[in-house]
């Protein structure tokens, strides 16, 4: 029996998240419409969409209402690296907050469900290891990366309050680092930063002392944890771990990544930024349970993956 075409609306549809589901969604027979102002964006990221003639592409700020007719809505708009998100920390925040409440009050006038990208970053640095949904994090609210932390916490306020005020048909996902295929190259987070520097023979940048731990979760077991949620029964809103529990330091990123690209590129250490979190782990025994997910790409398939992508982009040759 042939699946009903949904009309599934894609905010922040052109960035590295947004342009795998995107691609996801059409291969699934659904009809998309990609929602980005750009910032961050890209175009070709997209480009091989285009010709797909149940594709389609609009310029718009979701700080700004939207008028469309939708059945589903995915929430991915607002920069989600530091040296983007704080290069104008107030719009940001705008993204984050002015964005869900337009999101939302589309969902609730069409009916549509709605889903958040929520982060992991609302635990902050977190004090609970590895981070459980019910865990209520430790950010600090009036530092550098607060824009960011606060706006997605805020969100989720919205998400929960809409469902409880109006029944708007909700899901939250707290996404961990994720990185594969068009990750920008100048985003500052550690995958993409390691991989273009070794490519390059630049030595490779590591802040504090590489001891700090992060769970690293490639694009495609992300993608598909976005899909089993948002197919869930109704009463899965979330908040929901999707993440990869592997967890590696810094440091033994950095030493995968050298071995990988074959690059001889030495180690330079520079001061951790502030209220850099020193651990991220997922705990995922929600999502397993409920959505029967979990990831399946290892770091060492999903990292060569991303470094020839990186490769063709940079014109590197790899041996």
């Amino acid at each position: 029996m042939k699946r009903a075409r949904k009309r599934v609306l894609v905010a922040g549809g052109a960035g590295f998240l947004g342009s795998h589901l995107c691609e996801r969604l059409l291969n699934d027979g659904h009809e998309v419409l990609c929602v980005d102002n750009f910032f961050t964006g890209s175009r070709e990221n997209i480009r091989h969409l285009i010709p797909n003639p149940y594709f389609e592409v609009m310029r718009h700020d979701v700080t700004f209402p939207l008028f469309v007719e939708v059945d589903e809505i995915y929430n991915l708009a607002c920069p989600a690296s530091p040296i983007h998100y704080q290069f104008n920390p107030v719009q940001t925040t705008k993204t984050s907050v002015h964005g869900a409440i337009n999101m939302l009050g589309l969902a609730k006038r069409t009916k549509a469900k709605i889903f958040q990208a929520s982060t992991s970053e609302v635990y902050g640095d977190p004090t609970v290891h590895p981070q459980t949904e019910d865990y209520r994090g430790n950010v600090n609210p009036i530092g550098p990366r607060a824009c960011y932390d606060e706006g997605k916490r805020c969100a989720e306020t919205l998400f929960f309050d809409y469902h409880r005020q109006n029944g708007v048909n909700i899901r939250v996902a707290r996404i961990f680092n994720t990185y594969g295929p068009r990750m920008h190259p100048n985003d500052g987070r550690v995958v993409s930063n390691f991989i273009v520097q070794a490519l390059q023979g630049n030595p490779i940048t590591i802040y504090g002392e590489g001891t700090q731990t992060r769970s690293f979760c490639y694009v495609d077991d992300l993608i598909e944890g976005f899909i089993r949620l948002m197919a869930a029964p109704d009463e899965v809103t979330g908040p929901i771990n999707i993440g990869n529990p592997g967890e590696y330091t810094i440091r033994q990123l950095a030493e995968n990544v050298v071995r990988l690209t074959g690059a001889k590129s030495e180690f330079v250490w520079k001061p951790l930024p502030q209220d850099d979190p020193l651990q991220r782990c997922p705990d995922i025994t929600k999502a397993k349970t409920l959505l029967n997910w979990q990831p399946t790409i290892h770091l060492e398939e999903g990292l060569t993956r991303t470094i020839a992508y990186f490769a063709d982009q940079l014109g590197v040759s790899l041996a």
